[in-house]
Order: structure tokens, then sequence, then C-alpha cells
């Protein structure tokens, strides 16, 4: 029997040391403040969030849960590896049948159009390396230039914001906030539907959750199609808005990826598609589409070879363990810790 007590009081104990009230402190609050002038803002809602919890499932049954596990809080960039499903449905209904054409042969007029941008392809923009050029709602993509996150193994090459010289799309790795907005406008317009909407009758709604999931975009995202007022949504809450989603939603979904997009008998993602997300990106190989692979443990050293990990700022990590069958979702761990969270939980699955 696996005993998870020493994981969840070392989580419990560790706390993200964010306010639980954004609005207390807004100018420490998230990632935003790291950006230049004048792109260092909100410009989607946030709210107050609830205080460390998670839950672990193991062989697809709910094993230990700890804090509020239905409560939905937003999840950062855990909202990337949701918009990488939102493709699969693409993918699945014939919208997007091959992940390597280029967005611009298929969506002419929505920013992919020019000499630099129209090389790009859907994959490029799923494992962040389409070096897409331009501005998203008024968001130049040069303000995530030499962005360098917790776990991209290389160096930081240059000072945020600072302009760089791009390459041809497929040719440089880089977490790109902008870029990832732009995917989600594609996904929007492939669609012809607001992507929260697809989310929640494709993917939440037949695993038996969506109670108070939420998706919101930027107050002035907004784009008109076939004559609708539809806004798109970030893939993350780096300027506000994204996903709100409970713990207990977060490990439904983690399920249906570990389980190869197959849930009560029914294939809702293509196996194929949820395999291809974990290939290593060939110039990135800690990282596949949309999620972050542990192929030679430089993610988390203890964890198996073929987890792979959705994360998210402010401590949200949702880790799929196909080796012992199980998901782990903890929220708002302090993520110096995360390493220390992650070896107490494959210690008590190893038992």
């Amino acid at each position: 029997m696996n005993d998870f007590h020493d994981a969840i009081s070392y989580a419990q104990s560790h706390e993200v040391p964010w306010t639980r009230d954004p609005q207390a402190d807004l100018a420490h609050w998230g990632v935003h403040h790291a950006d230049p002038s004048p792109f260092n803002c909100l410009r989607g809602p946030v709210h107050p969030r609830g205080g460390v919890s998670g839950v672990i499932r193991v062989r697809g049954e709910e094993v230990a849960s700890w804090g509020d596990p239905e409560r939905a809080d937003q999840t950062f960039s855990v909202a990337k590896t949701y918009l990488a499903l939102l493709a699969a449905v693409a993918h699945a209904r014939g919208l997007l049948p091959d992940p390597n054409e280029t967005i611009a042969s298929r969506l002419p007029g929505i920013g992919f159009d020019d000499a630099h941008n129209r090389a790009i392809t859907w994959a490029h923009m799923l494992e962040q390396t389409g070096e897409w050029q331009g501005s998203c709602f008024g968001m130049p993509d040069q303000v995530e230039h030499h962005r360098h996150v917790a776990h991209d193994p290389k160096p930081a090459q240059g000072r945020k914001g600072e302009q760089r010289a791009l390459l041809a799309p497929g040719g440089y790795w880089e977490y790109n906030d902008v870029r990832i907005n732009q995917l989600s406008l594609a996904l929007l317009h492939l669609f012809r539907r607001p992507l929260p909407e697809v989310f929640m009758e494709d993917v939440l709604r037949p695993l038996g959750g969506g109670a108070d999931f939420r998706w919101e975009g930027y107050d002035d995202a907004w784009v008109e199609i076939d004559g609708a007022r539809m806004q798109s949504v970030p893939g993350g809450t780096h300027w506000g808005g994204g996903v709100s989603v409970s713990t207990r939603d977060q490990a439904r979904i983690a399920q249906l990826l570990l389980d190869g997009g197959r849930h009560a008998g029914r294939q809702l993602l293509p196996a194929s598609w949820i395999a291809r997300m974990q290939q290593p990106c060939a110039i990135a190989p800690f990282y596949g589409w949309l999620v972050w692979l542990n192929r030679a443990g430089t993610l988390f050293a203890d964890a198996p070879r073929d987890s792979w990990f959705m994360i998210g700022a402010g401590g949200n990590y949702v880790w799929m363990d196909p080796a012992h069958e199980a998901v782990v979702v903890v929220r708002w761990l302090d993520p110096a810790r995360a390493p220390g969270f992650v070896t107490r939980v494959a210690r008590a699955l190893g038992q």
C-alpha cells in the first residue's frame, strides 16, 4: 500500500511565497512584472487562489487528496497543454489533418502570411520552435525574446525583451507566450468557435468534470468570425486570464493523457496524437508538444524517465507517470521544493 503522507505533509509545508490575493501585491504577483515596460502589466482578469492542494491517482483510482481539490484556480502554463489537446480534437475532426502543414496554407490573413512566418507549421508552434514574428493583440513577440524558464537547461542568452535575430522556423526553441497566444488565435480560426466551449464539450464534460471551469481572455482580445464576436484565450495567465480549473479536473485530464486519450471505453483524443506529444523536440529534447519531458532525468532526477509534465508558474505541476500508472497533481507548491516533493512521491509509488 502506497503511503503518501510524507509527500503531502512536505507539500503543505512549502506553499509558494505568492500572496493568495493578487490585488494585495500585484507588483510581485505572477510573472508579468519581469517583462519590459510597457508590457509589464495585466491585460486580463485574475482572482484569489487557494492554498496548496493536490490529487494522486494510481491505476485510475484516486488514492490521495489534500487541500481543496474542487476549488477552481488559475493554472498558468498548464493551459499550454490544453491547447495541444484542442489541436488533437481538431486533428480528429479533420480540421488539422497534418501537423506539418503550414498554418498560412489553411488560415491566410491571420498573421502567418509574410515571407518569414509562412513557413511555420502547426508542429513548430506546438513544440515552441516556430520563431513567429509579429504582434498578437498588441503584444510583440520580442517581449518574450531571451526568456529563460526554470526547466530550460540552456543558460539565458540575453536580457529578456532584448531583440535577437530570428532563425528559420524550427531552428530555435524559446518559451514564448506571445507565440502561444498566436497559436491559440489560429486554433480559434480553425474551429470558428470559442475554444473554452470546445474544450468543455470534447474534453472536460466527457470526463465528468468542468465544475467552475473557465478560460478567460484579455480584455481587448476579441475577433469576429462568421459574424459572431469571439474572445481569443491565452495559453496561460502570464498577463492575466487563462484557465481556472480544479485540481481534481486537472487529474482527470492527466488520466486521459496517461490512458492514451481513452476514457470509459471511448477514444476522446487520438492515441497517435497523445503519443506524438511525448516525442522529444529535435533541438530541445526536454520538451514535446507543449509538455515537459524527463527522458534524461534533467527535469526531475527521481521521476521515471518516461514521466511527462504540465507545468505552470506559481508551483502548478501535473505529472503523468506511466511506469507506476500514476497521475500526480500539486498546486501552489514553492517551485524550489518541487524536486523534494517529486522525490517523496516517487519513493511512495515505488513501495
